[in-house]
């Protein structure tokens, strides 16, 4: 029999263990339980460098004083065969929309009977995605809008000059104008220019507002430039340190 490894993540220890429990009393269902985000990340990586892996991730949506969604965007990153589910004290069609978002395969109330709960786990192993009838058609409203702004903030990045673009990749990083003039190679008055053309172009009126509207386009931040390491000094070759020869 095929063993369905399931992970649950809550920081509630009597709500996480008394699930574990009752999942675990199924024969073909073995369960761990994690009490915290990084908890749990480290749980996926002992397993997997044990050669064994989870099949699916139950977390909370209201993880502690994090978020149980961001958990499962970073799990999404290279474990492509973890299902998450979220588990939700409440129905909140946004905060669905945004797990599904992250690559979330279920959203399920907390006090579903275990019945649901364990129909939920076998189904998303089957590639199905699970929801509750209530909240459908407000996350495909969410979802939809969504995707209409995605496609306006990619068009209004798409009306940026090259230039301009590897400006607002440094702001999405988190650089400032100065730091921005010694990473591009500019004055930082031609990066102040640069700037005022990225928002104007944008339609915005802050370094926040253009940054938000570059993460729903999916612009990347820039990357740390590679350090630039000295190579030997050959013979007869004049170095300047410091403002003098050596």
């Amino acid at each position: 029999m095929a063993r369905i490894r399931v992970l649950v993540v809550d920081d509630h220890r009597v709500f996480a263990e008394s699930l574990a429990a009752a999942l675990a009393a199924e024969p073909d269902v073995e369960v761990a339980a994690a009490g915290s985000g990084p908890a749990a990340l480290r749980c996926l990586d002992r397993a997997a460098a044990e050669g064994r892996r989870f099949d699916v991730m139950l977390v909370d949506a209201e993880l502690g004083s994090g978020d149980g969604v961001e958990l499962v965007g970073q799990v999404r990153e290279g474990r492509p065969g973890l299902r998450s589910v979220v588990l939700a004290e409440r129905d909140d069609a946004r905060r669905a929309a945004l797990a599904l978002q992250a690559g979330a395969w279920g959203w399920v109330a907390k006090d579903s009977s275990l019945q649901r709960l364990l129909a939920v786990v076998r189904g998303v192993l089957r590639d199905e995605t699970h929801l509750p009838p209530a909240l459908l058609t407000g996350v495909l409203r969410e979802l939809t809008e969504a995707r209409r702004h995605r496609t306006e903030s990619e068009r209004l990045v798409e009306s940026l000059t090259p230039r301009e673009r590897e400006v607002l990749r440094c702001m999405v990083a988190g650089l400032g104008r100065k730091a921005v003039a010694e990473r591009l190679f500019l004055s930082p008055h031609t990066v102040r220019t640069h700037m005022q053309n990225v928002l104007g172009k944008l339609g915005v009126h802050s370094t926040l507002a253009a940054v938000a509207l570059a993460r729903r386009a999916g612009v990347d931040p820039a990357e740390e430039p590679a350090p630039v390491l000295p190579g030997p000094v050959l013979a007869g070759e004049v170095v300047e340190r410091g403002g003098q020869l050596a």
